[in-house]
C-alpha cells in the first residue's frame, strides 16, 4: 500500500469554518470584509499569504494581525474543533499497514494545536507545517518534504486533499491524489485529483 500524506484542515479536522470565522472577526474592526468568494480562493494558502492577498493597506502588519486572528481561532478550536469521523476511521485501518504523514499549510503552532485538540497528535510518522518550507502550496515543497521525511520517493505516495490549491501542490510533487469533497468547494474545482470521494473509506487507498 502506498504511503499516505494527509492535508490537515478540511481533511482530518473540521476547521475551515472556524478559522475563517476568526479571520473575519479580526478583519472587521479594520473595515475589511472577507467574502465567500475570497474564502474559496484563499483556502489552502499559508496564513502569511492569506494576509498578503487581503487589503494590506487597511490591515495591520502580519505579525500584529496574526496575533488577533490566532487568539480568536484557538479559542474557537478549543471550544468546537472536531476531527472528521471518516478520517479517524481510515487512520484506524491504515495504521500498521502503511506509513502516514501530514503536509499542512498551517504554521506549526496552529497545526500542533489542531492535531492535539482532536486527539490525532502522534498518529503520523512525519508532520510538516507551512512555515517549515520555502514555498507554500500550490508549490510542491510541503509534499516533497513529507515524502523526504519518510525517505520515500514522492511518486510512490498518495496525497489526500480537499482544496484545489492542495491538489495542485500534490500533483506538482508527482503524487497520486485523492480529493475528499467536504462541500466546501465546488466539486468541479477538485477535478485535477485522480479520485474524488464524498467521504474517506479504505477503498480510496487501494
Amino acid at each position: 500500500m502506498r504511503p499516505v500524506i494527509f492535508d490537515c484542515d478540511g481533511v482530518l479536522v473540521d476547521s475551515e469554518t472556524l478559522s475563517w470565522t476568526a479571520w473575519r472577526r479580526a478583519a472587521a474592526p479594520h473595515g475589511v470584509e472577507i467574502s465567500d468568494a475570497q474564502i474559496q480562493e484563499l483556502t489552502g494558502l499559508t496564513e502569511r499569504d492569506t494576509h498578503a492577498a487581503l487589503n494590506e493597506e487597511r490591515l495591520p502588519s502580519f505579525e500584529d494581525f496574526w496575533q488577533a486572528v490566532s487568539s480568536e481561532m484557538y479559542r474557537l478550536f478549543d471550544a468546537h474543533l472536531q476531527s472528521f469521523e471518516d478520517a479517524v476511521d481510515v487512520l484506524d485501518h491504515l495504521e500498521g499497514r502503511t506509513r502516514l504523514a501530514v503536509a499542512s499549510s498551517s504554521p506549526r503552532q496552529r497545526l500542533d494545536i489542531a492535531l492535539e485538540t482532536t486527539g490525532l497528535a502522534g498518529r503520523f510518522e512525519v508532520v510538516v507545517a507551512g512555515d517549515e518550507v520555502a514555498n507554500a502550496k500550490p508549490a510542491p515543497d510541503l509534499y516533497l518534504a513529507a515524502a523526504a521525511g519518510m525517505d520515500v520517493p514522492p511518486e510512490r505516495c498518495l496525497a489526500v486533499e480537499d482544496s484545489p490549491i492542495g491538489i495542485a501542490a500534490a500533483r506538482a510533487a508527482g503524487m497520486r491524489v485523492v480529493a475528499v469533497d467536504r462541500a466546501f468547494f465546488p466539486i468541479e474545482s477538485l477535478s485535477a485529483a485522480d479520485v474524488i470521494v464524498p467521504r474517506l473509506t479504505l477503498a480510496a487507498f487501494q
